[in-house]
């Protein structure tokens, strides 16, 4: 589906299969651009309830069975087990599908560069669920920092913390690990609102504090170098309070050679400091980027997102590094 100038524009038609982390099943209800028309993998009962004609949407068995499908543009997955998720993202790239895909979107550098090699070829769309950085207040922060108001970064720390749950599966296979799927979010923070690529990574992990016999992790620390002489931390880890007032616990703080910028308490506080003057919170009041949006976007050629495609998956990559480093 390609757009044409102010014509009218029909839907696209998007697929969930499984439901195996953050979906964008909720996004769909009501959206102007797109539509759910199929699933798989999962169950009509847990889309929901507020889902134009739940009880009509097809659910199949398999990726082979909904990849027939000829209303489907986009597959969104989110697969039972993220260590197949590049296989299946391959497999609807091969089909003419475009493809969403949850991260992390492979769990090898083998695997990510087979990714985009078949999107290239094949000429369908590929794109992770990679909006972190463009969130606000990072977005914000991403501005200033593009901006040059801080000077050239220096060094940059992020934090990623979630809250524990039983359900917290103790086989990496399953949902990528501690590193690939909450400390990516970190390695976002790092390159894509720092502005500083990763250039050399390493990583320690434990499970100390696992309530259960298992392989799941429940802290990590990476170290980098950035492209330029900068250097950056990140810290990821299972153990942010539920009383803490949001899922997710961040911190982000880049140091310039002009002053620094942060944002703590989940995003909900933010500061600048330049080297004579403290600024005060950032305003952070305006919309992010509609990540998604964009996604849909470059599927009708509408624009094209404010990352290439290794740019926007270079952090999967570096966390795929970081975690190999572990062994």
């Amino acid at each position: 589906m390609l757009y044409s100038g102010m014509q009218p524009h029909p839907r696209i038609g998007v697929a969930i299969f499984g439901l195996n982390g953050h979906q964008v099943h909720r996004a769909l209800i009501g959206h102007p651009r797109a539509v759910l028309v199929a699933g798989g993998a999962c169950r009509r009962e847990d889309l929901p309830s507020e889902m134009p004609d739940r009880d009509t949407i097809p659910c199949y068995a398999t990726l082979d069975d909904l990849l027939e499908d000829d209303r489907i543009d986009l597959v969104s997955l989110c697969s039972p087990r993220r260590a197949d998720q590049a296989r299946h993202a391959i497999k609807c790239l091969e089909k003419g599908k475009h493809v969403y895909a949850e991260k992390p979107c492979a769990t090898t550098e083998g695997d990510l560069d087979a990714i985009i090699e078949t999107a290239g070829r094949t000429g369908r769309t590929f794109h992770e669920m990679a909006g972190t950085a463009f969130d606000q207040p990072y977005f914000a922060m991403r501005n200033l920092v593009r901006a040059g108001t801080i000077g050239d970064v220096v060094q940059v720390f992020a934090q990623k913390s979630y809250p524990y749950m039983d359900a917290r599966p103790q086989d990496e296979a399953v949902d990528g690990g501690l590193i690939c799927q909450n400390g990516v979010h970190a390695l976002r923070f790092v390159e894509q609102v720092g502005g500083k690529r990763i250039s050399l990574i390493s990583a320690i992990e434990t499970s100390y504090g696992n309530p259960k016999p298992g392989g799941l992790m429940m802290a990590s620390a990476m170290n980098m170098t950035l492209e330029g002489g900068g250097i950056a931390t990140a810290i990821a880890n299972y153990l942010n309070s539920n009383e803490f007032g949001s899922w997710g616990n961040e911190v982000l703080r880049i140091f310039g050679t002009l002053g620094f910028v942060e944002a703590t308490r989940g995003g909900r506080s933010t500061h600048l400091y330049l080297a004579e003057k403290d600024c005060g919170p950032l305003d952070a009041t305006g919309p992010g980027y509609d990540w998604f949006g964009g996604v849909l976007d470059d599927i009708e050629g509408r624009s094209s997102l404010p990352v290439d495609l290794e740019g926007e998956l270079h952090p999967t990559r570096m966390a795929i590094r970081a975690k190999k480093s572990t062994f």
